[in-house]
């Protein structure tokens, strides 16, 4: 789900197609879109469990500053998806372990 046309910003101008693959799933994204913005566009929310009681979390600041939304990205954990470009091949996953590797609590 995109935002076409918004009242003040205009139309959503044409934009190149990638693909990126998020849990195994391959996904269509923007070159140059937050991993965040591609997501939600994709209608996809939780982006990471928390370490002890596995509640979901996605975005929240948008801005880089919290951890919610950290995901693993091209193998490295703690990603902040709000703050990093996408790019072509991407692979996302769902973050449900610590940073270290160790299985959450």
């Amino acid at each position: 789900m995109r935002i076409i046309e918004h009242p003040i910003l205009g139309k959503l101008e044409e934009q190149k197609k990638i693909k990126i693959i998020f849990d195994g799933k391959e996904l269509e994204a923007y070159k140059g879109e937050m991993i965040a913005t591609s997501l939600l566009a994709n209608r996809i929310k939780v982006f990471r469990l928390t370490k002890i009681n596995k509640k979901p979390r996605g975005i929240f600041c948008g801005i880089g500053r919290c951890t919610d939304c950290v995901m693993i990205v091209n193998g490295i954990s703690n990603i902040r998806t709000c703050v990093t470009p996408v790019e072509e091949g991407m692979k996302i996953e769902t973050q449900i372990r610590l940073g270290n590797g160790e299985e959450n609590e």
